[in-house]
């Protein structure tokens, strides 16, 4: 059976070259390439079962199907339709990620949410922007954690950073990357006036280890201080929080809600490759763009989208022209839609 654009033989044969390849006595001679055909291989096996998977069910549910038509057995056709319903959804999911072809689209990525100017206003709309992803990541069953959080002087945060773990995490994130607008009535302000509130996203992939940044440590300058985030009375009292200093680019990683200045420190390190390959993987998009002749947009520049609060109740994106109603469900976590808008507005322009 075919599905769509997944070729389930085409992968299984990729799988088998890379079972041949490794059977080669000196197959590990060259460790970094090894490391990087297990993974392939690993991620290949994973894609082609979850096919399978589905293409099983829906032999099933044909035979199952075919036998309540020959026993005119009416009373399935509810319990039919409802697995088909199911099978549906999850296959118009993974026809969906197939979509996602980019090199770090499959894996984890961090996200950073930083206010704009504005004071509490800002600062409080950064928060909710901070809520808002981290109900997204439950809703999906993702893993996601605070790695660094400053907070803001009456209320919110100036900013935040947050790592999610999850299969095509940084794929679907990538949609949110630029500038979100909040207009609402004020909550800090006596006369209740209307304002607009700016906060900047930014999406970052997970790099491996080794494979993809290497960081000479010798470039490094490490500052340890006392953690001021969540963690008890421990990291109040010892120097757990971390600060790593990329001394090339001036890039710098923080993070302090790890119990152990050790753990603090490994995660900071893995957010600085973050964010030196994301650096890099800019100045390619930037070099393509130029190539074609677009133009390329530096610093914030406009919002992607607007969540109005009042006078009406709307959240719109400017990209691609979809927008609800209801931005209550949207900063609670509903944020499929707006996501699969974007990636299907980008097909084939390389974004």
């Amino acid at each position: 059976m075919s599905w769509c654009a997944f070729d389930i033989s085409a992968k299984e044969r990729e799988i088998a070259e890379i079972e041949k390849e490794s059977s080669q006595p000196d197959f590990w001679r060259d460790q970094e390439r090894a490391q990087d055909l297990m993974r392939q291989r690993g991620e290949l096996r994973g894609e082609v079962e979850r096919w399978r998977i589905v293409e099983r069910r829906v032999a099933e549910l044909l035979e199952l199907a075919d036998l309540a038509i020959e026993e005119e057995e009416t009373s399935l056709r509810e319990e039919i339709g409802a697995d088909i319903g199911r099978v549906a959804a999850q296959f118009e999911e993974m026809e969906f990620n197939l979509l996602l072809r980019g090199e770090y689209e499959k894996g984890n990525a961090f996200l950073a949410i930083h206010a704009g100017a504005g004071g509490t206003e800002a600062q409080d709309w950064a928060e909710m922007l901070l809520r808002m992803y981290l109900r997204w990541a439950e809703r999906r069953g993702y893993q996601a954690g605070v790695v660094e959080v400053s907070p803001g002087e009456e209320a919110g945060i100036k900013s935040a950073l947050i790592q999610v773990i999850g299969d095509y995490a940084y794929g679907y994130l990538k949609a949110e990357r630029g500038v979100h607008r909040l207009v609402r009535l004020s909550p800090f302000d006596a006369d209740h006036a209307r304002h607009t509130s700016f906060a900047l996203v930014e999406v970052l992939p997970e790099a491996e280890r080794d494979m993809d940044v290497r960081i000479d440590p010798e470039e490094l300058r490490f500052d340890f201080f006392k953690a001021s985030g969540p963690g008890g009375q421990h990291v109040q009292k010892t120097s757990t929080a971390v600060r790593i200093t990329h001394l090339p680019t001036g890039l710098v990683a923080t993070c302090q809600n790890e119990r152990s200045q050790y753990q603090n420190k490994e995660m900071a390190l893995k957010v600085l490759r973050a964010r030196l390959l994301e650096r890099e993987l800019a100045k390619w998009a930037e070099e393509q763009a130029r190539l074609k002749g677009e133009h390329v947009a530096a610093g914030w520049g406009n919002q992607i989208r607007s969540y109005v609060l009042h006078p009406y109740k709307k959240v719109k994106d400017h990209r691609t022209g979809y927008e609800t109603s209801d931005p209550a469900s949207v900063l609670d976590g509903e944020l499929d839609e707006f996501i699969a808008a974007y990636l299907k507005s980008t097909i084939g322009d390389g974004k």
